[in-house]
């Protein structure tokens, strides 16, 4: 059975490079690249893995995390966060509002991939 990711990113490049990891994985890859719409998106597509960047347009990923993790359809679903800021309180902050894992950018791709695979299996 195919694994469906929701890739919440707006970042071009990460996006390309994310997608064509996970697709060489046989996984089925949504995208959504902006807040507003997010949490609408993971509980129409109710995906196996959503990765959540947290600095995007109109609505953070915290934020977004947030609600995900409210709604009784999703709250289960497995969340990996994905920063450029690696600061310690923003692993804390992560994690305290319910993020499966916590990644900064740049990632090593053997580095991300391990990580969905743990985090789906």
């Amino acid at each position: 059975m195919t694994k469906k990711v929701l890739l919440i990113e707006d970042e071009p490049h990460i996006v390309e490079a994310l997608s064509f990891l996970l697709k060489r994985e046989s996984w089925q890859v949504e995208i959504h690249n902006d807040g507003i719409g997010a949490v609408n998106k993971v509980s129409e597509l109710t995906p196996d893995l959503v990765i959540l960047d947290v600095m995007l347009p109109n609505i953070g990923g915290m934020e977004i995390l947030h609600d995900i993790r409210q709604n009784q359809q999703t709250a289960k679903t497995p969340v990996l966060m994905l920063t450029a800021k690696g600061q310690q309180k923003d692993r804390k902050a992560a994690e305290d509002a319910g993020a499966s894992l916590f990644m900064t950018k740049p990632f090593s791709n053997q580095e991300i991939v391990a990580s969905i695979r743990e985090l789906v299996n």
